[in-house]
């Protein structure tokens, strides 16, 4: 037995390391899981942008992220915003507001 009891605080440390990098990796998981998602949301919208105000994917990115800074929503959420405005017609008049200042700049251009 005395043999074995030098091993059992080494496999607890192993143990308890890889619970630890379990839990890391599945969080990890969750954010990039979460990023994916924003991303595909964010990329619709530019798209929606690009056909509604006749500009390119570059200007449609920085409309995008300036009406997220200006309106202090977060760029995900105004993404969502924009897709749903394709879809009913609706879009909160401070970020609708924003986003016409920034497609009417970009077509006077």
């Amino acid at each position: 037995m005395d043999a074995h009891a030098g091993r059992v605080p080494g496999v607890v440390q192993e143990m308890e390391s890889r619970s630890d990098r379990i839990r890391e990796l599945e969080t990890e998981v969750t954010q990039l899981r979460h990023a994916v998602t924003a991303h595909a949301s964010i990329d619709q919208a530019i798209g929606v942008l690009v056909a509604v105000g006749r500009i390119t994917p570059e200007e449609a990115w920085d409309a995008l992220r300036e009406t997220s800074m200006c309106t202090n929503t977060k760029l995900r959420r105004v993404a969502e915003l924009v897709v749903d405005w394709a879809r009913n017609e609706y879009l909160p008049a401070d970020i609708r507001d924003e986003l016409a200042s920034r497609l009417q700049s970009r077509a006077a251009e």
